[in-house]
């Protein structure tokens, strides 16, 4: 395998990187992986008779979309349609084209949601869609024009990611090299997921899906929480992305926040709070 000292420097980027935002009103939930305060709220507010939003669920990296089961199966017992599409990973314009062209099937309004990664592709896919009416970003980054998940991860201190990267290359189709990151299985439970049982992350590190370079580092364009109100909910115990970094990304976009500890997982380790979240913004804006 061969690593330059370029990649190399990409890669401890990566590692502060991969994953960001924060937000406004910061209401402090708590860690219990039951049904929360909020959760509870968010059920009472469920009990109109108006259809409900679809929600969309987009994942990061060094996941997929099996890391939302528990919030959807939330989500459909209280009457959501989910859909939860494979992100492609490869770079930040193509993924966020790929996951506009899933909400162009959508003829309802829409609750986006994204995880880690996800938050930057659904910050560029949402533009254009007049249905989607609110996003919620998980442990996510929301970059403003310009801005690459990289860059931000990069600004604030307190990612252990760096380090635990291994990297990978692969063909590009036109020529060349590209450079994926993975964690190192060693690693992956302590920087990812801590607050999930061996068992559980032994199968997610070796079932990961590596993040390019290329799209980390691809710079975001125009933002659409700009013009579409957002939810941030902020694992406090992130390594991935520094909750530094959440909370500046979610009080610049004006997001309603919800502070919790938990890893850089928390749709995994606090599925009800997760769920809670998306019912908010589902009831505040599509009532």
């Amino acid at each position: 395998m061969r690593t330059t000292s370029s990649s190399r420097r990409l890669l401890t980027a990566l590692a502060v990187s991969v994953l960001v935002v924060t937000g406004t009103a910061s209401a402090q939930a708590t860690s219990s992986p039951g049904a929360t305060p909020a959760d509870s709220a968010a059920q009472g507010k469920d009990r109109s008779n108006g259809p409900k939003p679809t929600v969309v669920l987009v994942h990061g990296v060094f996941a997929d979309a099996s890391g939302f089961a528990d919030t959807i199966a939330l989500l459909q017992k209280a009457g959501y349609p989910v859909i939860a599409p494979a992100n492609p990973l490869r770079d930040l314009a193509g993924d966020a084209a790929y996951v506009s062209s899933i909400l162009d099937t959508i003829p309802g309004p829409v609750v986006l949601a994204g995880h880690s990664y996800g938050g930057a592709v659904i910050t560029n896919a949402a533009r254009g869609h007049d249905n989607v009416k609110a996003l919620v970003y998980l442990g996510a980054f929301a970059p403003d024009k310009g801005e690459s998940p990289l860059q931000l991860a990069g600004q604030f201190p307190g990612s252990e990611l760096g380090p635990a990267l291994l990297p990978r290359h692969y063909p590009l189709p036109g020529g060349g090299e590209g450079t994926d990151g993975y964690i190192a299985p060693d690693k992956f439970r302590a920087v990812f997921a801590a607050d999930l049982p061996t068992s559980t992350t032994r199968i997610m590190a070796a079932t990961q899906r590596p993040g390019s370079i290329e799209g980390l580092s691809s710079p975001s364009a125009g933002p659409a929480w700009k013009t579409i109100p957002s939810w941030y909910l902020i694992p406090n115990q992130d390594k991935v992305i520094p909750p530094a970094a959440q909370r500046f990304m979610a009080e610049r976009a004006g997001s309603h926040v919800t502070e919790i500890r938990s890893s850089h997982v928390v749709m995994m380790s606090h599925p009800h709070a997760t769920a809670a979240v998306i019912r908010a913004a589902a009831h505040a804006t599509t009532r």
